[in-house]
């Protein structure tokens, strides 16, 4: 009974959910209901500067990542070491495979 009441007890915390479900089925819909022609975003990073793109990011991650695990302290276990890492590790991949996806799709 208390999942119906929700709305009224934590309307901040329900709208807020209510609004990011929402975004997700718009993005949902209109990649279902998109042509299949690329838009001018994807012609962008596919194109022969992609890997320049690419490139340009890794750079920018391996800059920002290197210098930023410096700086916080690796003591204790409240140090924010290890999220700042994973964070580092998932972007890392991401923005590698974006760079020899766009080197090796030419």
């Amino acid at each position: 009974m208390e999942l119906f009441t929700l709305a009224f007890t934590r309307p901040v915390e329900f709208g807020l959910s209510v609004a990011v479900v929402s975004a997700m089925i718009y993005i949902i819909v209109r990649a279902a209901l998109s042509a299949d022609g690329k838009s001018s975003w994807t012609r962008r990073i596919t194109g022969p500067n992609g890997k320049w793109l690419f490139g340009l990011l890794f750079l920018a991650w391996a800059v920002i990542f290197g210098v930023g695990l410096q700086l916080v302290p690796h003591e204790g276990a409240s140090s924010p070491y290890g999220g700042i890492g994973l964070i580092a590790m998932f972007t890392g991949f991401f923005v590698m495979m974006g760079f020899i996806w766009s080197v090796i799709g030419e």
